[in-house]
């Protein structure tokens, strides 16, 4: 089992990061290790996306149900298929002043393989630390 949480302050307001998590097709132009995303299904405020992750030459895909509730400024992922046991993550924008959020970040998750739990339990830290940065640092490329 993986669990990390963080909080930062970002200098962007939360429905401009909002849309940054939301836009899950964009994630192999940023983010550290996806090769690949798909939406399967698309709803109002429910997406069904596929993620590919690569590795140091293991590949893995995932299927996650992404629920976007705009009012609470709130992103569930919800695991469906793939290489876990389970994978809860959770994105939260709290507004603050003058177009800036305070982000709440939590994921938490186990591999079904040990192989790949033994693999990747040292690098997940760092791993995540990495994501969560990624995303920072797409805000500020876009939004300035």
């Amino acid at each position: 089992m993986a669990t990390h949480s963080e909080q930062r302050a970002l200098p962007h307001s939360s429905e401009q990061l909002f849309g940054l998590v939301a836009d899950v097709e964009k994630y192999p132009e940023f983010l550290p290790w996806c090769v690949g995303a798909r939406i399967r299904s698309r709803e109002s405020d429910l997406l069904v996306a596929d993620l590919m992750i690569g590795f140091n030459g293991l590949n893995e895909h995932f299927t996650t149900q992404v629920k976007l509730d705009r009012v609470a400024m709130k992103i569930d992922v919800i695991y469906q298929d793939g290489p876990f046991k389970y994978l809860n993550n959770r994105w939260l924008f709290m507004s603050k002043s003058a177009g800036t959020c305070d982000l709440d970040f939590f994921i938490d998750f186990e591999f079904k393989s040990r192989l790949l739990q033994a693999l990747m339990g040292p690098l997940f830290g760092e791993a995540v630390r990495r994501m969560v940065g990624a995303f920072e640092s797409r805000a500020l490329h876009l939004y300035g």
